[in-house]
């Protein structure tokens, strides 16, 4: 499990950056299904790699979990004096519980707040999982978590 921790770690420090954000690495907790820590990378004003290194809990094997996005942003689509941006995107998850292995690929949606002028974000997101491996499913991913850019 370290391993696959230094390893996320690393790909998203080292992912290149098209624009020079003075805060675009964050890294914090998540709490949901799955409960651990959430990193995100942005590329670009609108484009981020987000992923997740946890455990989930819910259903009768809990186990470890990790999960890796592509996400878009679309700017501040509700009317407001604060920063809520929307987004969505896709990607994969790996599950282990037990012996048991799964796969599967996610589609995520969710909802930004940044609490300026501090560098940090919260969110919410939900994201259905078609499951692949052990056996064909639907699950769902749901976390509210924050993160700090430095």
């Amino acid at each position: 499990m370290k391993k696959l921790f230094i390893i996320l770690s690393l790909f998203l420090f080292a992912a290149p950056s098209l624009y020079s954000q003075h805060s675009n690495t964050g890294i914090g907790i998540m709490i949901g299904e799955p409960t651990g820590i959430s990193a995100k990378h942005w590329l670009t004003d609108n484009t981020a790699f987000a992923g997740g290194l946890g455990w989930h809990f819910i259903g009768k094997n809990s186990g470890f979990n990790l999960h890796l996005d592509y996400l878009y942003h679309i700017d501040n689509r509700l009317n407001t004096n604060f920063t809520f941006p929307l987004y969505y995107g896709f990607g994969a998850r790996i599950r282990q519980a037990g012996d048991r292995f799964g796969l599967g690929f996610r589609g995520v949606g969710g909802i930004l707040f940044f609490v300026e002028p501090e560098p940090i974000d919260i969110f919410f997101e939900i994201a259905p999982v078609f499951r692949l491996l052990p056996n064909t499913d639907l699950d769902f991913d749901i976390a509210l978590g924050a993160r700090y850019y430095f």
